[in-house]
């Protein structure tokens, strides 16, 4: 068993910082980075979904980290359809459009997931001993 003491360690956090890392390097192609609003729009979109479940993380008790856990599930509805947008005005290909849409829907099955395993824990804190199956579940 391994106890989670930082938001770093959740799978959830360290796929939501990759996302939000490869959004930062899909809004700079040359097309994309000339629309400021949407470049801001998308990028904080997608850092907002590692910031709310690290936020939540760092509340110290599960029922303030749901309450963050649901907003970074609306964050990640909010990048997919930035994404949809950003491919519908030809700011990215269909390759990138569906790689990352696949992602962002995978990683917010993840975080329902994760809801669901603190709504049936008898644990009253995130910070306890995970057992590594279950920390796999998220």
């Amino acid at each position: 068993m391994g106890k989670l003491s930082v938001f770093e360690d959740l799978p959830i956090w360290q796929e939501a910082r990759l996302i939000a890392k490869d959004i930062y390097s899909i809004t700079a192609n040359d097309l994309f980075s000339k629309d400021f609003r949407f470049v801001s729009q998308i990028r904080s979109a997608s850092g907002s979904i590692m910031d709310n479940i690290a936020e939540g993380f760092e509340r110290d008790n599960n029922r303030e980290f749901l309450h963050f856990l649901y907003i970074a599930k609306g964050s990640c509805g909010e990048v997919r359809s930035q994404l949809h947008r950003a491919f519908d005005v030809g700011y990215i290909n269909n390759e990138v459009y569906k790689t990352y849409v696949d992602r962002v829907l995978s990683l917010n099955k993840s975080i329902s997931k994760f809801i669901q395993y603190l709504k049936t824990s008898d644990l009253k804190g995130v910070k306890h001993v995970i057992s590594e199956a279950e920390r796999d579940v998220f």
